[in-house]
């Protein structure tokens, strides 16, 4: 039988079901940032956080710059070190965050993309 869940339950259920709504609403050009800034980071480091791109990156809406990374790293664009690193966010207290690097099908991407704004530069 499968357990009932308590109201308490229920509601913080449908906040985070708003939550990943708004997150999911934020605009392309978020994306487009939070895409550039993780080729450029890749190219220039073998490795690098959330830490990283928020040091770079316009304030984006809450949670957002995470979901963005996730959503790199189901396409297969970074992939984890297996490595973490204490959060500079205050809003977290400094809870781990992971560490990554590009993958072979970002780093293919992020020479692409560099190469096409060479040809464009000349």
């Amino acid at each position: 039988m499968t357990r009932r869940l308590t109201v308490a339950e229920r509601l913080a259920s449908a906040e985070k079901d708003l939550l990943l709504a708004d997150i999911a609403a934020q605009s392309s050009w978020d994306q487009f940032l939070v895409e550039q800034a993780v080729y450029a980071f890749g190219l220039a480091n073998e490795t690098f956080s959330a830490n990283d791109m928020r040091d770079v990156l316009p304030d984006l809406g809450h949670g957002y710059l995470g979901a963005a990374i996730n959503a790199l790293r189901q396409g297969g664009v970074i992939e984890h070190t297996r490595q973490y690193v204490p959060s500079t966010s205050p809003a977290t207290h400094g809870h781990p965050i992971a560490v990554w690097r590009l993958s072979v099908k970002g780093l293919v991407i992020a020479e692409q993309r560099r190469a096409a704004r060479r040809g464009r530069a000349v």
